[in-house]
């Protein structure tokens, strides 16, 4: 299909996402078999579909806000979180610590992050902002039920603490956890970004995205830190260029801001 550049502003005025953020190969591979799926030959005439059918523009916005996730992902990156640098930003900052989950998609990660810290801090003094550009996924962690296979790797002390089975194959999560997370719509290329943050966490979102856009985040990333706050980010990324960018590499994925 023909005019792929015009068919991004179309998408950009519709849905305020920028494609041209995105590596372009992989994500036109994904949104052509989209296209194809429901029977449209051009570009236009899909645009013309998204703009009269709201429930094929919902399935374009979530299809483009790759929303994969899962909790306590990765393991080992959140056992070094809780028994390393955690324990050194309360050290440093007090146990009022101010934490942002970037890009959080259906909530397993700030949520993952209330029930990680609540062995450090008590659960009432935690308070997790998490934002994502794709208000349907916000509506979903707002509910605060997953399936079995996505809380699998929650301990199993957790488990039992924090989780009520309902159903066959759902979990419910504990309002204790729930009203720990305030939700809000951030768009990461758009948006102005919140200050003065002692934890960022943004995991397997960004290898999406250009190096160009890439560096932008990370940079206004650095300028939400405050000093010595803390970078999370996936196992799959790596933040290029991270000294010029003011962070000093602490491991494989946590990088420190420097004064």
């Amino acid at each position: 299909m023909d005019n792929y550049e015009g068919f991004k502003s179309d998408v950009l005025r519709l849905t305020k996402i920028d494609l041209s953020a995105y590596k372009e190969k992989q994500m036109r591979r994904r949104i052509d078999s989209l296209v194809a799926k429901h029977d449209c030959k051009t570009y236009p005439e899909y645009v013309k579909l998204l703009t009269s059918d709201k429930a094929v523009f919902e399935e374009f916005v979530n299809f483009l806000t790759i929303n994969v996730s899962e909790f306590y992902r990765n393991t080992d990156q959140w056992k070094l979180l809780t028994e390393q640098y955690a324990p050194e930003l309360i050290q440093r900052f007090g146990k009022n610590l101010k934490i942002w989950s970037a890009a959080c998609s259906t909530g397993d990660e700030p949520y993952s992050l209330v029930m990680a810290l609540s062995d450090l801090i008590d659960i009432n003094q935690i308070t997790i902002y998490a934002t994502d550009l794709d208000k349907q996924v916000i509506a979903q962690a707002k509910t605060g039920i997953y399936s079995e296979k996505s809380i699998a790797g929650v301990p199993d002390d957790k488990k039992k603490k924090f989780f009520t089975k309902i159903g066959d194959t759902s979990y419910q999560i504990s309002d204790k956890v729930k009203s720990r997370v305030r939700f809000q719509e951030h768009n990461l290329l758009r948006d102005t970004y919140p200050k003065d943050y002692h934890l960022i966490v943004c995991r397997n979102v960004l290898i999406y995205f250009t190096e160009e856009a890439k560096h932008e985040v990370y940079d206004k990333f650095a300028h939400s830190l405050v000093n010595h706050g803390l970078l999370f980010i996936g196992s799959t990324e790596q933040v290029m260029d991270y000294k010029n960018l003011g962070y000093k590499r602490r491991s494989s994925f946590f990088y420190e801001k420097e004064e």
